[in-house]
C-alpha cells in the first residue's frame, strides 16, 4: 500500500486481500500506520498457497531497502496504478 504521492510504503500480509484493502481505504483502524500516512493505494500484491509462506515473504520484503521494493513494484505495475479495481470483483 502507498499514499497518493507514493512517498510511504506499507508491506503487510492477510488471508483476505479484498477486505483488508477496504479497511485501509476506509481508515478502519484509526491511528494505525496506514491511517496516519493515508496509505490507500494497492500497488502490488502476491498470492501464496499458505499463510506461512506469505509471512516468510512479508518478512523478507520488509528487510529490503526502498529502492529494491520500488523495483519489485515497478516490475509488475510500472505506473503504480491502484490495483483495487483489478481485485475488488474477485
Amino acid at each position: 500500500m502507498t499514499n497518493k504521492h507514493k512517498t510511504t510504503l506499507y508491506i503487510g500480509v492477510t488471508s483476505d486481500l479484498i477486505a483488508r484493502v477496504q479497511q485501509h481505504k476506509q481508515h478502519v483502524f484509526k491511528g494505525s500506520f496506514t491511517d496516519r500516512y493515508n496509505l490507500e493505494y494497492l500497488v502490488y500484491y502476491e498470492n501464496f498457497p499458505s499463510i506461512e509462506e506469505a509471512i516468510t515473504r512479508e518478512k523478507e520484503i520488509k528487510k529490503w531497502r526502498r529502492e529494491k521494493k520500488e523495483t519489485l513494484i515497478h516490475s509488475q505495475n510500472p505506473h503504480w496504478r491502484d490495483l483495487w479495481k483489478e481485485i475488488k470483483d474477485w
